[in-house]
């Protein structure tokens, strides 16, 4: 077995992709052969980093470096500097990972970002394997959780008994508890159930999904299956948004290689219980993100979402016991078997418990994804995490939860990041999107956007969305042209972004209405 001294690892995910980072690795292993250098150092195909923006990312192991925005002709230097003589490259675009976990800092000036060390349950394997080897998983502990459940027969009953002990989360939005969910499921009347993932992530900002998806598509398979276990269903779908072709791929891969290695399919590990999975693609619409619409969608009709109640846990697929989860909620099911439900509590808030995985784009440093404690100050996820605001710049405000949710300003920096301490402040985590503006960002330009956003996306199935989203895009489109009329701003006060944006930034709507008094 060889031993190497320096693993060189090449996230691969849509964005990389595009970079060119299979250009790249090509590059570089045919340099290090050159330099009969490939018996000692291993280059290695990996899931996404979780950083975004930044090109091809190379990152050198064990000395924690990374490389931003590699290009082929960079791959010589990196290897003669680096690789050979132990030297960063200084003059690149490159960031080193504070090693949180060893207690020591990162050296002075270095940068550290998003690449500093974070507690990782849903991510703890998305960028330190190739997430198309499932033997690789299986060594990193992949499918434990679903082994344990079937080793231990323990019943179904018992394992939502440990999901709701551990006070688990919808991470879709409303933060409904995971096992009450799986519960009532189970216990409708019905002999054929199903469980859905949610993976049409069609909230602007969020990305996260996505990359959890690329990054490890086998974790979501074993969460379904064990989802499906313990509410009594045999089936299950995986609603994926139709863009993401990297996803699917590498989804439709681990399905093959699960049913291969008997973790999927007929008798599963021989435990008597088989589970099918089907990918189903979404067309691009927003409204199929909430359950009911994608569940029409799914039956093949228009994504319309249904009056509720009844809900989908007793009428849901073709009328059905239906459990619809998002992607993060269910990536945490499996570790949460494996280790138990009070260890999982014992992270995160006493109401919130675990991590949650946030999306940091806009005017930050390192815009990406992120896994961190649900409790974590917005300051250190802006400041922290995503390294602070671009160019030393001002932070001005963050958009929470994507088009959907509420601007925070600077007086809300200090508040915890998890469902109740921001329902405490009118604000709400939603999809965990966090969207940093600086101090030159114009509110109203954006209130623009999210109203042309939803005037588009709406369903038209309602009068009030489908006439007032119009409305509120004619108005704002007034103000932002500086012709704002008195009434204006309370007119548009009932829809929360521009309510939130309203109490936070009124001075800049103000501005709006005197300039057109003045013309």
């Amino acid at each position: 077995m060889s031993v190497f001294r320096t693993h060189v690892l090449l996230p691969v995910d849509e964005g990389t992709a595009q970079a060119g980072v299979l250009e790249v690795k090509r590059r570089l292993e045919k340099e290090l052969n050159a330099r009969q250098l490939l018996g000692e150092i291993k280059v290695l195909e990996s899931g996404t980093v979780g950083i975004v923006g930044k090109g091809v990312i190379l990152a050198v192991y064990p000395d924690r470096v990374y490389y931003f925005n590699v290009r082929e002709e960079d791959v010589p230097r990196i290897i003669d500097e680096h690789l050979l003589k132990g030297r960063v490259v200084a003059d690149l675009d490159h960031a080193l990972i504070a090693a949180a976990e060893s207690g020591k800092a990162a050296p002075a000036g270095a940068k550290v970002g998003l690449t500093r060390s974070q507690r990782r349950i849903v991510l703890d394997k998305a960028w330190t394997v190739d997430p198309e080897n499932i033997d690789e998983i299986l060594v990193a502990g992949g499918y434990r959780g679903l082994e344990k459940i079937i080793a231990d027969r323990i019943a179904p009953e018992a394992v939502i008994e440990e999901i709701k002990k551990s006070g688990l989360r919808g991470r879709g939005g409303a933060g409904f508890p995971t096992g009450m969910k799986w519960e009532f499921t189970r216990k409708a009347a019905g002999d054929e159930k199903f469980i859905i993932c949610n993976a049409d992530e069609g909230e602007p900002g969020t990305f996260k999904d996505r990359l959890i998806l690329e990054g490890d598509p086998h974790r979501l398979i074993e969460a379904m299956v064990i989802a499906g276990y313990a509410i009594g269903a045999g089936r299950g779908f995986v609603y994926i948004r139709g863009e993401y072709d990297l996803s699917i791929e590498r989804l439709r891969k681990a399905i093959a290689q699960a049913r291969k290695y008997s973790l999927l399919g007929e008798n599963i590990l021989e435990s008597g219980f088989s589970f099918e999975l089907e990918i189903r693609k979404g067309a691009g619409a927003y409204v199929c993100g909430e359950e009911t619409a994608l569940i029409e969608s799914l039956e093949g009709k228009r994504g319309n979402p249904r009056v509720k109640p009844p809900y989908p846990v007793t009428h849901g697929l073709w009328q059905k016991p239906t459990a619809v989860n998002n992607v993060e909620t269910l990536a945490n099911v499996p570790v949460i078997v494996v280790h138990g439900a009070d260890w999982f509590r014992k992270i995160g808030t006493d109401k919130c418990p675990g991590t949650k995985v946030f999306t940091i784009l806009g005017h930050v440093e390192y815009p990406g994804l992120v896994e961190t404690d649900m409790g974590t100050s917005l300051r250190e996820i802006i400041f922290g995490y995503g390294g602070g605001i671009k160019g030393g710049r001002k932070f001005k405000a963050a958009l929470l939860g994507g088009a959907a949710g509420v601007f925070l300003s600077e007086k809300l920096l200090d508040v915890k990041m998890d469902y109740e301490s921001l329902k405490e402040n009118k604000a709400v985590l939603g999809s965990g999107a966090v969207l940093v503006m600086d101090e030159g960002t114009s509110i109203v330009d954006m209130l623009f956007s999210i109203a042309k956003f939803f005037a588009h996306e709406s369903c038209g199935q309602c009068v009030p969305c489908r006439v007032g989203t119009q409305q509120i895009l004619q108005i704002v489109y007034r103000l932002r042209q500086g012709h704002g009329r008195p009434g204006d701003p309370e007119t548009m006060s009932l829809i929360m972004p521009i309510k939130s944006a309203l109490e936070n930034f009124r001075d800049e709507f103000t501005m709006a209405i005197g300039h057109a008094g003045k013309s």
